[in-house]
């Protein structure tokens, strides 16, 4: 899939996820043909990222919407191509200030319990119509790209 957006280079200690999203949502409607959910994308820089965690090393973070023609998308965004392969789908209700605990479970239990690995593609979170911001009945998804060990 393709995602078209805003992106910002930032760390777990310096977070500008707020400011990404404040720059994003005025101009979304401009993107013709985008989807209605929201997507917040991850991209890391490779996989030593999660083998020797840094809260202050530096990703690249999107907010976006999924588009069906790249080459239809206005020159002030950016297109994310998203790789076909397999997700673990996390569904999360809550603050998504509160999420911490639920990737800690993800990276320190889930993944080394399962019969997978993490794979090196973007993540990301869904918020469709049930996302409420910081509500605490807020709903999204964490999509985590895995592969077999």
């Amino acid at each position: 899939m393709t995602l078209a957006g805003k992106k910002l280079h930032m760390s777990f200690i310096q977070d500008k996820t707020g400011e990404l999203w404040r720059s994003f949502m005025p101009l979304k409607s401009r993107i013709p043909n985008a989807s209605h959910e929201l997507y917040s994308a991850e991209v890391f820089p490779g996989m030593d990222f999660f083998r020797a965690p840094d809260p202050a090393r530096d990703f690249e973070k999107w907010a976006a919407v999924r588009v069906d023609d790249p080459y239809d998308v206005p020159d002030e965004f950016e297109t994310l191509d998203i790789p076909a392969g397999l997700y673990a789908v996390f569904p999360y209700k809550g603050k998504p200030s509160e999420a911490a605990p639920v990737f800690r479970y993800i990276h320190t239990q889930w993944l080394p319990a399962s019969a997978y690995t993490l794979d090196d593609r973007p993540h990301f979170a869904v918020m469709d119509k049930r996302y409420k911001g910081e509500d605490p009945d807020s709903e999204e998804e964490f999509w985590v790209p895995i592969k077999k060990k």
